[in-house]
């Protein structure tokens, strides 16, 4: 009966589970359970295919083994297996790098599973500069996402499928989906005033890679390169980090075809709160608004700029093959995205193509890639920056919708003659008759290859050769028809239409040669040492030409030489212009990694490079890095430590630089001037645009990592944690020259300093684990301070710099300063006090006293805010039930301000008669002056996103053409959590103008994904 109770309790622990759903045999691995075998043993024979979780390709040379015992057989190239059980056996699955399963055989004779790769295994190979490395070897701030990790759903861009998975590392979409919009990307804050502050993307070994060329299923794996010591091996284009994105290659097997594909719609995720033609009439009546302003309609702007019926789709057809010798993959793709804004798109297709061979005797490897990305986009929706000059020509503005929350709704859209009705005012335009009269749509093919040889000498010693090409080009094409509003009869167009055609392109090569060698001394000491030449080509190309003086629009932009501009001198005079720049990168670099017994580890790194942007005296600086390792978990003293599964303690110290600036910088170059006539004749003038400076160098960043490894209780809680600071000195900004003897009276030199310090921590653990259920949590978390440290030095002089100014009406100045000693992102402005009886603002003044807005000056101004987040975090959960699988990703941001510039315009009473916020006349009605800038209108930005939901199922067919088939379900961005009265309190926070929720009112939306993924 004693027997009988403890083996009763015991089935009752091993069905409930230990801590974090130990089963009793791990928790009391040292207890012996005797059990009775069964009186009805069968023998029989089991078949049955392993595949991968990951991407269900077949696993071969998995081990087989009967429990307990030694017999057992291994997959074959397919995965299958064939063994001899009995039914009250149990059989081990154990593959390097995945984890092991047991399946107990019972009545069974086919056992198919999928393993799933061993997150925590420090033999996990990780892409680093130049080459890869083991986890348990790396001593820098190196962060890894494989495929099976990135976040599900449709992604209009791929660096959506790492958002919130990397500590440190910012992205941010501030326009929803807009098909047209690109990621601000961010990794340990700012650290340029005047250059890049992006990180270098680097993909399949080419740097400057172009993401347009990713679609999210060609992707394996992101590595990012966090610290100086990763990433000084990318010299002058490393100091905002690396970002090395590797593709999926061919691999050894049965030809195999992979389909992937979803719909996706996107809806409003929350609207701007303005007055409606009957909330207008309201304010008629009261008297407030005069009594003519009432229109006779009733249209709600911001909805007829809607696509409500948008769906996007997208497809994508992978193949793969060959021998161990010759594979390859190839996929082909078209995309058809659709955004929130009529008018409104871009559809996409192309292919990428993987070719790996093996010849010599095995002694030469060569690998090929070639891919390609050809598209077509409608500009127009939403509101376009048209302005050529300007470094966001192209970019989505949001005016349409910030015309729409201002425009008259009691104004009708159309006309009695069905022309559409222009409202009289400021800046304004009827938007629908905009995207009815406009054209603007780009063209756009981009196109990569590239090819490694390596060549393996002897054992450990190897040569290679690498070589790429990147072009990248569009076609604008814009066109205003003769009914447009700008072109209207009594303007300066004089009724006649407008064409304009844009041409750009830039295309790059580069050649990389590197020699690796690898060695093991005494069983003990490990070698690796990479030396290597890089050389990289930019040019860019600009061509433009508009016309104007079309009689009709039957031609639109298709010939341009027939607009009578040419002849007809009372018309806007026509424009072209042409421009090129190119940029040379030459480098040498080295890198040592040494190894002993696993537990001590050191890199050494220097890299030598020269760029042309730099001036005669500084075209060459040096770069380099070191870093060590410490496995404390290997040591003799912790080898009975039932607690640790690894610790390790890192350190790191690298040196990187950023030429990340306009080319011919520091020569004096010439620009056009006006013309003078001679002998009848107009000659143009060229003058200086800007003074020569060879001593120009590129801003260095020095940076300090300290990092700690861990994973304990049987590795089911796993993290690292990282402490940094960062010095950038040497930066980059335009000062004040002395005239003589400058030319010009600016002159961008080496001056400034900035600092970083921050603390990024991650945690992966798996609460549940067995057969049939899986829960794992990975959590993402980082702190940053980021302060300028010095602006001035004896030449050259500056007090502070100012961000963030106010678009019109009114001219209330800048929002951010930035000054010695102080944090990036402050808010300066004056402190908000009350309102006088008759509603006029009152602010407090330097000595306490308060006064009304005219009575203010610069000393009553100070520090209001900030609007650089301090903290962000991401909680990832992934749960898994038999075929079910569930993900759930939140994500927040913490600890800073945001400036309601929507509130500060549209919720006063001032704005009318333009349409205004029901805020106006509620939480706002007491003020009856100007707006005013001040913290009367900063707010706590801190949120926390339920930012992805996605369910799958997997389907296990017993078919020979269908290897596997899943369907999923995903919403993105569903829910936000937050104490912020504006529309998203996710705003972009990158670059020095945080914190400001500006006033374009372009959606932010929800995305709603159904997907497939088949494997034939």
């Amino acid at each position: 009966m004693r027997n009988m109770a403890l083996t009763g309790s015991l089935a009752v622990l091993m069905g409930i589970g230990g801590p974090f759903g130990l089963s009793p045999i791990q928790a009391f691995g040292s207890m012996k359970i005797k059990t009775i075998p069964s009186v009805n043993v069968q023998q029989q024979t089991i078949t049955g295919t392993v595949t991968s979780a990951t991407d269900q390709a077949p696993l071969p040379g998995v081990s087989v083994l009967i429990k307990g015992s030694t017999k057992g057989v291994t997959t074959d190239e397919n995965g299958r297996f064939q063994i001899e059980a009995a039914n009250n056996d149990v059989l081990v699955f154990s593959y390097i790098g995945y984890i092991s399963t047991e399946q107990a055989v019972g009545n069974r004779t086919t056992i198919n599973l999928a393993l799933r790769e061993e997150s925590n295994n420090l033999e996990e190979v990780v892409v680093v500069g130049y080459g890869t490395q083991k986890r348990n070897e790396i001593n820098s701030a190196v962060a890894n996402v494989k495929s099976e990790d990135f976040n599900s759903g449709g992604s209009r861009s791929p660096m959506d499928l790492i958002q919130g998975k990397v500590a440190g590392l910012n992205i941010t979409r501030t326009q929803g989906n807009n098909p047209n919009s690109k990621s601000s990307i961010q990794l340990r804050g700012i650290n340029s005033l005047k250059g890049g502050t992006a990180p270098l993307v680097v993909i399949d070994g080419i740097p400057g890679g172009n993401l347009d060329l990713l679609q999210q299923d060609d992707i394996e794996s992101f590595s990012v390169l966090k610290d100086g010591s990763a990433a000084a091996i990318y010299g002058t284009r490393a100091n905002a980090g690396v970002i090395l994105i590797t593709t999926k290659k061919g691999k050894a097997g049965e030809p195999r075809y992979d389909y992937s594909s979803y719909i996706q719609h996107e809806s409003v995720a929350k609207k701007p709160d303005y007055m409606t033609a009957s909330d207008f009439r309201s304010l008629i009546d009261q008297g407030i608004i005069d009594k003519s302003l009432d229109l006779g309609g009733s249209t709600d702007m911001y909805e007829e700029l809607l696509k409500k019926d948008n769906f996007s789709h997208y497809h994508n057809l992978a193949a793969s093959g060959g021998t161990e010798k010759s594979n390859y993959r190839a996929s082909v793709f078209f995309n058809d995205a659709q955004g929130i804004a009529k008018e409104n798109t871009k559809r996409q297709f192309g292919g990428r193509i993987n070719v790996n061979q093996k010849g010599f005797q095995d002694h030469l490897e060569m690998q090929f890639n070639l891919a390609a990305n050809i598209s077509k986009a409608n500009l127009l929706g939403g509101g376009i920056n048209d302005d050529l000059a300007s470094a966001d020509y192209g970019t989505t503005t949001g005016s349409d919708f910030d015309q729409a929350i201002q425009r008259n709704p009691t104004a009708p859209i159309y006309n009695p003659d069905g022309s559409f009705l222009e409202v009289q005012g400021f800046d304004n335009y009827n938007p629908l008759a905009r995207l009815a009269n406009r054209i603007f749509m780009r063209d756009q093919s981009t196109i990569s290859g590239d090819a490694r040889f390596t060549y393996n000498i002897m054992d450990g010693l190897k040569v290679s050769a690498f070589g790429s090409y990147v072009r990248d080009e569009y076609n604008d094409r814009r066109y205003r028809s003769t009914a447009d509003w700008d072109q209207r009869p009594e303007g300066q167009y004089q009724g006649f239409g407008y064409a304009a055609k844009a041409n750009y392109l830039t295309w790059s090569r580069t050649f990389e040669s590197t020699i690796d060698y690898t060695t093991t001394i005494a069983d003990d000491h490990s070698i690796n040492a990479t030396a290597g030449y890089s050389y990289q080509y930019n040019t860019l190309e600009k061509f433009n030409v508009n016309n104007n003086g079309f009689t009709n629009d039957a031609m639109l932009d298709w010939d341009l030489g027939g607009g009578g501009a040419l002849n007809n001198t009372s018309l806007p005079k026509p424009g072209m212009g042409s421009f090129k720049d190119d940029n040379t990168l030459v480098a040498f670099f080295g890198r040592v990694n040494y190894s002993y017994l696993g537990r001590y580890s050191a890199q050494v790194v220097l890299r030598h490079e020269g760029s042309s942007r730099f001036g005669a005296n500084n075209k060459w600086g040096n770069f380099p890095a070191a870093s060590l390792g410490w496995t404390i978990s290997e040591e003799d003293f912790m080898k009975d430590n039932n607690f640790f599964n690894n610790l390790k303690l890192r350190a790191g110290f690298g040196v990187t630089g950023n030429q990340d600036i306009a080319n011919y910088q520091s020569l004096l170059t010439l620009s056009t001037g006006g013309t003078y006539l001679m002998d009848g004749t107009y000659f143009q003038t060229f003058g200086p645009s800007r003074n020569a400076n060879p001593n120009l160098r590129w801003e260095k960043k020095t940076e300090w990592n300290l990092g700690v490894d861990f994973a304990i209780l049987n590795n089911r809680l796993s993290g690292s944690i990282d402490a940094y600071n960062r010095l950038t000195t040497d930066l980059l900004y335009d000062y004040n020259a002395q005239q003589p003897a400058f030319v010009r009276d600016k002159i961008l030199t080496n001056v400034g300093s900035i600092t970083n310090k921050g603390i990024e921590l991650v945690l992966s653990g798996s609460p549940i684990k067995n057969d049939k259920f899986t829960w794992n949590i990975d959590f993402a978390g980082s702190y940053q301070s980021n302060r300028l440290k010095e602006l001035s030095s004896d030449l050259f002089q500056a007090n502070y710099l100012e961000f963030g100014g106010l678009p019109s009406p009114g001219a209330l100045g800048n929002t951010i300063r930035l000054e010695e000693g102080g944090k990036v992102g402050n808010f300066y402005g004056k402190r908000f006090a009350g309102f006088t009886d008759d509603g006029k603002w009152l602010f407090y003044k330097a000595d306490g006293s308060t006064g009304l807005a005219s009575e203010m000056n610069n000393d009553d101004l100070t520090i209001i805010g900030n609007g650089v987040p301090k903290f962000n975090v991401s909680l990832n959960n992934s749960l898994r039930y038999k075929n079910f699988d569930l993900t759930v990703l939140f994500r927040g941001k913490l600890g800073f301000d945001i400036l309601n510039t929507q509130e500060l315009y549209f919720g006063n009473k001032k704005f009318l008669p333009r349409n205004i916020f029901k805020s106006a006349v509620t939480k706002h009605n007491q003020i009856n002056d100007d707006p005013q800038y001040s913290d009367y209108y900063l707010e706590k930005g801190d949120f926390i996103k339920l930012d992805n939901v996605t369910l799958g199922y997997t389907f296990k067919l017993n078919t020979n053409y269908i290897r596997n088939l899943r369907v999923y379900a995903s919403g993105r961005n569903l829910a936000t959590f937050t104490g912020y009265s504006g529309l998203d309190p996710e705003l972009q926070d990158t670059g020095f103008t945080t914190g400001i929720d500006s006033r374009s009112f372009y959606p932010r939306t929800r995305s709603f994904t159904l997907g497939v993924n088949v494997g034939f």
